[in-house]
């Protein structure tokens, strides 16, 4: 097939600018609460939410992102596994993973996470706790065990010996059984 001479040399369509976001999610995998949305109640889903109006009550989301717009206005305890907040928060906040506080953002309440970032001009107030990973602290609490009992057998051992025969050294091993 022939192509006419004109559209070969034709300029080629300036691209439109294009916004990458931070974390790379299709609009269907997050749902939107906007500015003029006023929610009282619980708030719960499976798909990351952005709020940018106003929610009362609670918002559990525990294996996705909850995002505070700008406008957002939120007066409710939060459980997500990552929260970035740029607007105002009023309640306790609990992460899985991380809480993003940015520059205009505002948290007034407790925070339980793994990781915190506050950046300059945010405000927080309130108790912060950080926690290690569940599988860290599992091992952690696995290790903590075995040297305990290890250091019970040794107690066990070494009290044995110097206590002679008897009744003493009986009522020893019978506890040193129940342990």
């Amino acid at each position: 097939m022939l192509q006419s001479p004109e559209n070969k040399y034709a300029p080629a369509a300036p691209s439109a600018p294009s916004y990458t976001p931070v974390k790379a999610t299709s609009p269907m995998d997050q749902a939107n609460i906007g500015r003029s949305l006023v929610i009282k109640g619980d708030v719960t889903g499976a798909e990351s939410l952005f709020i940018d109006g106003r929610v009362e009550g609670t918002i559990h989301f525990p294996e996705n992102r909850v995002t505070i717009g700008r406008n957002g206005n939120v007066a409710a305890n939060i459980v997500a596994k990552e929260v970035v907040i740029m607007g105002k928060v009023q309640g306790n906040v609990e992460c899985a993973d991380r809480l993003d506080i940015r520059n205009e953002g505002m948290l007034s309440g407790d925070v339980i996470t793994h990781r915190i970032s506050v950046e300059e001009g945010a405000i927080l107030k309130g108790g912060v706790e950080v926690r290690h990973s569940e599988k860290k602290e599992s091992t952690q609490n696995q290790h903590q065990g075995q040297q305990n009992h290890a250091k019970a057998a040794e107690a066990a051992k070494s009290m044995a010996a110097t206590a002679g025969a008897g009744a003493g050294s009986q009522s020893f091993g019978a506890a040193a059984g129940k342990a």
